[in-house]
C-alpha cells in the first residue's frame, strides 16, 4: 500500500503542546472509549460444549454449536495489521490495540472518507511498541500498514498495572498496563525522548493533556484520571512515587 512512508500528522516529536498542561491537565475524566469485546461469551460456551456431566447427545451437540459461534464471534474482534477497513462492516467502532511493533514501521490512520486525500485524515500515527486507537462510528475508513494485528480491548480499568515501562514501549493504559503515579526516566539525549499524557485514544489535538521532548532526566506524574501514557525514544521509566 505504500503507506509506511507517510509521516503521521499526529507525530509531535519536537513540538510541545502549549498551554495544555495548565488547562485541565489531569482534570478531564480518564479512560478511552472501550472497544466492544465478545470474549465474555467464550467461558459459557465452553461450559455448554461438554453438556452436563455424564450426559450425551443434544446438550453436547448444542454446546458444540455454541462454542463454534462464540469462537467465530471472538475472531471478529481482531483484524489484520495491513489493509483498508470500512468502519461498520469490516471493523466495528471501538478501541483497538496493536502490540510488538518495531522500528516505527507500523502506520495507521482514521479517515472521514476513502478519497485518500490529506483533508480526509482525522488522525494517524507511526508506531513503535503498542498503540491504542479508538475508531469512532462517524469514521468511514481505518487504514493500517505494516502493523501487527489489531485486537479489541475491554475495560481499561481491568488488569494488573505495572510500576515500570519500556521507554520505547508506545502507549500504556493507565490503571490497566501501568499504575498511576510519578515516573522517572534518566539519561535521555538529543531530545529523542518524547512522552504524552492523553485523555483518550482518538489521537486528536484535544486528546493530549500534556507532552514534552526531553534531554537528561524526565519526571512525569501520571494521573489516575489519565487514559493513556505514551513514550517513544526514552530510557525506561520507573515509578518513584
Amino acid at each position: 500500500m505504500g503507506m509506511k512512508g507517510k509521516i503521521a500528522l499526529g507525530a509531535v516529536v519536537g513540538v510541545v503542546v502549549i498551554g495544555v498542561a495548565s488547562a485541565n491537565a489531569g482534570e478531564n475524566g480518564g479512560g478511552g472509549t472501550s472497544g466492544g469485546s465478545t470474549k465474555g461469551s467464550s467461558a459459557s460456551a465452553q461450559r455448554e460444549a461438554g453438556g452436563e456431566k455424564g450426559e450425551k447427545g443434544e446438550k453436547g451437540d448444542e454446546g458444540g454449536k455454541g462454542a463454534h459461534r462464540a469462537a467465530a464471534a471472538e475472531k471478529k474482534a481482531a483484524f489484520s495489521g495491513d489493509g483498508d477497513f470500512q468502519v461498520g462492516s469490516d471493523v466495528k467502532p471501538g478501541t483497538y490495540r496493536s502490540t510488538g511493533n518495531s522500528d516505527g514501521m507500523c502506520y495507521w490512520e482514521r479517515a472521514k472518507d476513502a478519497s485518500g486525500e490529506m483533508d480526509s485524515l482525522l488522525a494517524n500515527d507511526n508506531v513503535t511498541g503498542t498503540s491504542y486507537v479508538t475508531v469512532k462510528a462517524t469514521d468511514k475508513l481505518f487504514t493500517s500498514s505494516d502493523c501487527n494485528d489489531w485486537e479489541a480491548v475491554a475495560d481499561q480499568a481491568k488488569g494488573s498495572p505495572a510500576s515500570r515501562m519500556a521507554g520505547d514501549g508506545g502507549m500504556f493504559g493507565v490503571g490497566a498496563d501501568i499504575a498511576p503515579g510519578t515516573y522517572k526516566s534518566t539519561g535521555n539525549t538529543d531530545d529523542s525522548c518524547y512522552w504524552e499524557r492523553t485523555k483518550d485514544a482518538e489521537h486528536g489535538i484535544d486528546s493530549v493533556l500534556a507532552n514534552d521532548n526531553v534531554n537528561g532526566t524526565a519526571v512525569v506524574k501520571v494521573s489516575a484520571s489519565d487514559a493513556y501514557f505514551k513514550t517513544t525514544g526514552c530510557k525506561d521509566w520507573t515509578k518513584t512515587g
